[in-house]
């Protein structure tokens, strides 16, 4: 469903991207070319700030928002997808939040008020909350990172989650011209 927000904010999404029928895209949200938007996915800007504005929610190109996953904002923070990156299932993003290009994040993660570097991996069941990731870097499953986290505790990103979160977004626009072909039979 593309709806307005209260402010009259209308989505803005590229022709070839592919939202299900069953997500909601709500405000002043930007989607990009080849964006897949999976089954029951949210994204919502619709908070306003102090000053009566809101920032949008941007999914850059080649990115996939997978089933599940809510995007949303508080006091109207601007949300940022790079391109070729992954939101996997039931994640939460939550802005003020910026994830770069070529980010893999996985199910059930919860990024808020952070910052992460383009070609890193939040793992499954992992929190980001208030810090800024570098590049390339790993977060493995279940973590808890925030503000005061020593990140040089962290291994770097092993060449296989980078050939891993790379073949995700590969299916991904794959499936973009798939379900965009199966829209044309009914």
């Amino acid at each position: 469903m593309i709806r307005k927000n209260p402010s009259g904010h209308l989505p803005l999404i590229d022709q070839s991207a592919y939202i299900d029928q069953t997500a909601i895209i709500c405000g002043k949200v930007i989607i990009e070319a080849n964006v897949f938007v999976g089954p029951y996915a949210v994204i919502r800007a619709d908070e306003l700030n102090e000053d009566g504005d809101i920032e949008p929610i941007l999914i850059r190109e080649n990115s996939n928002i997978q089933d599940g996953v809510v995007i949303h904002s508080k006091a109207g923070a601007k949300v940022t997808i790079g391109c070729n990156s992954s939101i996997a299932h039931r994640s939460i993003i939550h802005g003020p939040c910026e994830v770069g290009n070529h980010v893999f994040v996985g199910f059930n993660s919860v990024l808020f008020n952070c910052k992460v570097g383009d070609h890193s991996a939040v793992r499954h069941n992992a929190v980001v909350d208030g810090c800024n990731l570098p590049e390339y870097f790993y977060v493995p499953a279940m973590s808890y990172i925030h503000a005061t986290t020593d990140l040089s505790q962290f291994p770097p990103i092993d060449i296989s989650i980078s050939e891993f979160s790379e073949s995700v977004v590969s299916t991904n626009i794959e499936l973009v011209q798939g379900y965009k072909a199966l829209q044309n039979e009914f």
